[in-house]
């Protein structure tokens, strides 16, 4: 079974490093967002291997935080993107 947490590990971090290719390269900036979020995405993977390689469960607070800022990240980005803005303050609703 441990053979496959560090195989696994192996083929995670060879796709982060594929990731941060695309998020340098670009071409667009739509694909610097998913690149991004995927990044975030590969290194909660990566950590849950590792804390399930070390057999410990002390990486689990640092898999849920990272999770809630990669998520707030990508809706941010998303929101720059359709609007041009991150926070509206002209809203008069």
């Amino acid at each position: 079974m441990m053979l496959f947490y560090w195989i696994s590990l192996i083929l995670v971090s060879t796709g982060f490093t594929g990731l941060l290719f695309r998020l340098v390269k670009g071409p667009t900036i739509a694909d610097r967002v998913v690149a991004l979020d995927a990044i975030g995405i590969s290194l909660v993977s990566i950590i849950a291997l590792l804390s399930l390689i070390i057999g410990t469960e002390f990486f689990l607070e640092v898999i849920v935080l990272l999770s809630i800022l990669s998520f707030i990240g990508t809706t941010a980005f998303a929101k720059f993107l359709e609007r041009g803005e991150i926070f509206d303050r002209n809203n008069h609703h």
